[in-house]
C-alpha cells in the first residue's frame, strides 16, 4: 500500500481548523461519508473493547431540536453531518463477552480458547479496580475516536468541528441515547466551510515543537 507523502499529510492538517461557519447548501456525498463513518468503526481503542456508539444527524428537524442544547451555536443546523460521540454506560461483563463474540467470529477462534483474555478484561475492569472510575474511561475512548474522525475528514478535504459547548444530559434525551445504555461525551459537526468564514484563513496558533514535543 502507497503512503499519503508527508507534504499531503502535513498541509491537510495545517488546512484543518475549528470551522465557525458551515456551508448549508454543501452536504458531503454519500461515498465521502462512508469512508468517514468507516474511519469511526476502525478507531482503536483500549482493550479493542470499542465502548461507544456514535449517533449520526442528518435530520434538519433534529438538528433544530439538539441547536438549543448547542449554546445556540449555527454549525449543528449548517453542518452537513453531526455526529455525536457516546460512551456505555456502566460497562459489565456482557459488553466484554459480546466483545469476545465478535472475536470468534472475525478471527474463528472458539470462543473457549479465548477464556485467558477475557479474565484479563474482567479483572482490569469489571468490576471497576478501587479508584478507577469506568465511565471516565470509556469517555476517554470516545476522544480517541473524536481525533481519528477529524483527521480522516482532514485527509478528505472535508471540514469539521469538534464541541463539547453542549449540554450532554438534553442530547440523550432528544436523540433517546440514555434508552439504549449510552451517553453523550462530545459532538462534531462534518461538512464544508462558507467562504465568508474569516477564521478559514486566521493563522494556526500553536507552541513552537521544542516547547511540546520532548525528546529523550
Amino acid at each position: 500500500m502507497q503512503p499519503v507523502s508527508r507534504n499531503v499529510v502535513l498541509d491537510q492538517l495545517k488546512w484543518r481548523y475549528a470551522t465557525k461557519k458551515f456551508d448549508p447548501a454543501r452536504k458531503i456525498e454519500p461515498s465521502d461519508w462512508a469512508v468517514l463513518a468507516e474511519s469511526l468503526v476502525l478507531t482503536p481503542s483500549s482493550f479493542g473493547l470499542q465502548p461507544w456508539k456514535f449517533w449520526v444527524v442528518t435530520n434538519q428537524e433534529v438538528k433544530a431540536q439538539l441547536h438549543p442544547h448547542s449554546w445556540n451555536q449555527s454549525q449543528i443546523v449548517d453542518g452537513s453531518h453531526v455526529v455525536v460521540f457516546t460512551a456505555r454506560k456502566d460497562l459489565h461483563e456482557g459488553d466484554v463477552d459480546r466483545y469476545l463474540t465478535r472475536i470468534s467470529e472475525v478471527r474463528s477462534v472458539p470462543v473457549d480458547n479465548l477464556a485467558g483474555f477475557r479474565k484479563t478484561m474482567i479483572k482490569a475492569l469489571v468490576p471497576p479496580p478501587s479508584g478507577f472510575d469506568i465511565n471516565h474511561w470509556a469517555s476517554n475512548q470516545a476522544y480517541i475516536a473524536l481525533g481519528n474522525f477529524m483527521t480522516t475528514a482532514a485527509m478528505m478535504g472535508i471540514d469539521a468541528c469538534p464541541m463539547e459547548g453542549i449540554i450532554p444530559a438534553k442530547y440523550d434525551e432528544v436523540l433517546g441515547i440514555g434508552d439504549q445504555g449510552y451517553r453523550t461525551v462530545v459532538a462534531c459537526v462534518a461538512g464544508y466551510r462558507a467562504a465568508d468564514d474569516k477564521y478559514a484563513a486566521t493563522p494556526k496558533v500553536r507552541f513552537a515543537t521544542p516547547d511540546v514535543i520532548v525528546e529523550v
